[in-house]
């Protein structure tokens, strides 16, 4: 049974970052959250990503359903979290419903932004784009402000994970069912990497409000491009799904 009153305060919301992302990259939404919330809110970098060691390797195609019992594990026993929500950022929401589907006692939410349920033309087209942005010079030397060395790591793990073969027929739907906790998902209307049948999915799937949040005139990177609105939509959930 969830946290209620005063227990349910002290319950920490964990972020995972997206494809590119890392706690630099957050920026001040995490520190924002967590004084909206009144509760701890945690980000840490995945393997591979900001501050944290090179991958040994390349990504391998179970990267999403991996995090739930390497990366994210190791952070949960370090921290010592009993009980804690998850909110995750594009795949990073992908990630989330995956912790969320393998510890369902001690998950207490889910909040998915920009995720993606299923692979889809937007989806892949938008990533290729981004590919060709990043060809122009100086633009991975931006990427490298916040991954070091690792940033073509980072570059190709994105690209060429999102086109290989075992990603051709991807869905999030085994993970999704699993879910156990109630769960908001949240979208950009003008959404470049998904279609509003992403949180869609991820709403019909889940315990929680049957229909998604739908960010007006925002893309796909809500927290910032209209965080005041992400927090607003967010703290509204969190009220409701520890009420007595």
């Amino acid at each position: 049974m969830p946290p209620r009153g005063e227990d349910a305060d002290r319950t920490p919301v964990v972020l995972l970052h997206d494809s590119l992302g890392s706690v630099s990259l957050w920026r001040r939404f995490p520190a924002r959250l967590a004084c909206i919330l009144k509760r701890p809110v945690v980000a840490y970098d995945r393997l591979g990503y900001g501050r944290s060691a090179p991958y040994p390797g390349a990504q391998p195609p179970s990267f999403i359903d991996d995090e739930a019992s390497s990366g994210f594990a190791a952070v949960r026993e370090h921290l010592g979290l009993a009980r804690f929500m998850v909110l995750g950022h594009s795949v990073g929401g992908c990630m989330a419903a995956a912790i969320a589907a393998m510890y369902p006692e001690a998950c207490q939410g889910l909040i998915t932004v920009a995720a993606q349920a299923f692979t889809e033309p937007r989806t892949l087209v938008g990533i290729r784009t981004a590919e060709r942005a990043f060809a122009v010079p100086g633009q991975m030397e931006r990427l490298a402000r916040h991954h070091g060395d690792k940033a073509d790591w980072v570059l190709r793990a994105w690209v060429d994970t999102w086109h290989s073969e075992p990603f051709r027929h991807w869905r999030l739907d085994e993970a999704l069912g699993g879910v156990r906790c109630p769960t908001l998902a949240v979208h950009g209307e003008r959404d470049e990497y998904g279609s509003p049948q992403q949180p869609r999915r991820i709403a019909a799937l889940t315990p929680g409000p049957a229909d998604p949040l739908m960010l007006p005139d925002c893309g796909h990177v809500p927290h910032r491009e209209c965080p005041e609105r992400l927090i607003d939509g967010i703290a509204s959930f969190v009220a409701a799904s520890t009420a007595c």
